[in-house]
């Protein structure tokens, strides 16, 4: 498993703090190496606007140009796999661009969840009854609390390596968004 890359930076948080990166990130990730123009008909941008975007992802390293044999065809690549941030004592710029990036990352998911449920009368029965949301509320120590998140997070993981290697996919398969956070409520029970 590859262990994320721990962003401390709020000017690399603030970088990649964008739907368009973040769209960027996550096509190399889920399909390697790709030219601005492959990418762009993913991501549905121009080509000159995703060159725009991985150039400034690059000065923050989160990408990198990719081995290429001959032509002149300028793929990119992820340099790492993974993000993490908010952790430890932090400054409040860090604590500030930290929290901007869990926002776009939770609403990216959100949207997704929702595109689903908009989309479940056309999907398959087993597809619109294995696609759920579960919500929980119960009374935690600091200890508790980390080990249920530890333990989500390794079962999130499990089967991470389906997406280097295809062949462990099985039959029937479908790239799944799996989200999940735990994290003490405020002392009145409200949501701020």
């Amino acid at each position: 498993m590859t262990t994320p890359r721990p962003l401390a930076d709020p000017r690399a948080m603030r970088a990649v703090a964008h739907p368009v990166r973040l769209a960027l990130l996550e096509q190399l990730n889920l399909h390697g190496p790709q030219t601005a123009t492959e990418l762009a008909a993913r991501v549905g941008q121009s080509p000159a606007n995703c060159s725009w975007h991985l150039r400034h992802l690059a000065e923050h390293g989160f990408v990198e140009p990719a081995e290429v044999s001959g032509g002149r065809r300028r793929p990119w690549q992820v340099s790492s796999r993974g993000m993490s941030w908010g952790e430890g004592e932090l400054t409040p710029e860090q604590h500030l661009a930290g929290e901007e990036l869990s926002r776009l990352f939770l609403q990216r998911e959100l949207d997704r969840f929702l595109g689903f449920q908009h989309r479940s009368p056309q999907e398959e029965p087993s597809w619109r009854e294995a696609g759920t949301a579960s919500q929980s509320m119960t009374w935690l120590t600091p200890e508790e609390l980390a080990e249920v998140n530890r333990e989500i997070r390794e079962l999130l993981l499990a089967r991470l390596d389906r997406l280097d290697d295809p062949a462990l996919r099985p039959p029937g398969a479908r790239l799944c968004s799996l989200v999940a956070w735990g994290a003490p409520m405020a002392e009145d029970g409200e949501a701020r």
